[in-house]
């Protein structure tokens, strides 16, 4: 049973669309125009780049993610995963108006049943999105990569004042979302699959974060059995929750809907991210236990370094290191599942 061997693209055309083609893949996971991640890819590290969404429609409408869909379509390309939401923060954090941003997303889940679309991965990281110290690490041949260290935290300012927010707001405002949107995405045959915190630390800048255990997702999972209800296997933050990856993923099994196929080298406190065929994770181990579990959803590569030749506009996602990174992992998923 073959992954779906996936990409994340922009709903912008770049020459990316032609080059994973090229590379044998035609899965995408999107990002939304105009939405959170899609905004949070480039601004999060400070990176400059972002452009203005090339639609009038919001970007969670059916209209506007047809549009997409329609465009990925003419040029071979098949959505099968939007790792992208509407603005989230008020639901996260349980203030005014989030019935409102949840009302956006359960039509974002409606649109996407609509069109065929399995997978929702969204995060419950407020105010911020994944945390880096550092963007430009040398490594392997020169390669840059992004790191972080907790130590170097306090350069940084805070996103909210001491005691300003409590661990146990989120899982409140948690409950009440997925209590919201997991019946709407039974009826339309979407699986919400929540992305583990980046770091999985308890505390970031101030503001709690409260998926970065693996008991944590037991917790969310039990919050509303379902198949709905779901987990996005990002295996760098789960190696650096210090436990073994495939007994995880054996134990998750038909729970995970979706994997960021990826490696660290350190521990959560200090780490850098790694070329895929490098890092700490037995990378084999893992396909193979995804073979164990049946899994067959979609897994992309995630946070590469930047090679020899590129800009660091974007740090872990360049070009040339996300292409490395695919035949890295069809040629893993090819000796370990004795595929042709």
């Amino acid at each position: 049973m073959p992954i779906h061997l996936s990409e994340l693209l922009s709903p912008r055309p770049d020459a990316l669309w032609h080059l994973v083609k090229q590379c044998g893949v035609t899965d995408v996971v999107a990002l939304l125009q105009g939405g959170e991640q899609d905004q949070r890819m480039f601004q999060s590290v400070g990176a400059e780049g972002y452009t203005a969404p090339l639609t009038s429609d919001p970007p969670w409408s059916k209209a506007a993610i047809q549009r997409d869909v329609e465009a990925f379509a003419a040029d071979g390309l098949t959505v099968v995963a939007i790792e992208d939401t509407a603005p989230m923060d008020r639901v996260r954090l349980g203030h005014a108006g989030r019935d409102e941003d949840i009302d956006r997303i359960i039509t974002q889940i409606e649109a996407m049943g609509d069109l065929g679309i399995p997978v929702l991965c969204y995060n419950w990281m407020p105010l911020t999105s994944w945390g880096r110290t550092e963007v430009d690490r040398r490594a392997r041949g020169g390669a840059r990569v992004t790191a972080f260290r907790a130590t170097d935290l306090d350069a940084l300012p805070p996103l909210a004042a001491d005691g300003e927010l409590v661990a146990e707001q989120l899982w409140d405002s948690l409950a009440y979302f997925l209590d919201a949107v997991v019946p709407v995405a039974e009826n339309a045959g979407v699986r919400m699959s929540m992305h583990p915190d980046d770091p999985p630390r308890a505390m970031h800048r101030n503001v709690p974060r409260i998926m970065g255990t693996p008991d944590a997702f037991r917790r969310m999972l039990s919050m509303q059995p379902s198949p709905s209800n779901a987990i996005t296997f990002c295996q760098g933050n789960f190696a650096l929750m210090g436990h073994d990856l495939p007994e995880l993923i054996r134990e998750f099994g038909e729970q995970i809907a979706f994997v960021h196929f990826r490696d660290v080298r350190g521990v959560v406190d200090d780490f850098e991210e790694t070329f895929h065929d490098e890092g700490q994770t037995d990378m084999a181990a893992c396909m193979r236990a995804y073979a164990e579990i049946g899994f067959d959803g979609p897994m992309r590569p995630d946070h590469v370094p930047t090679m020899h030749g590129e800009g660091n506009e974007h740090p872990a996602y360049g070009t040339l290191g996300r292409l490395f990174a695919l035949g890295y992992i069809r040629g893993l998923e090819h000796a370990t599942r004795g595929m042709g």
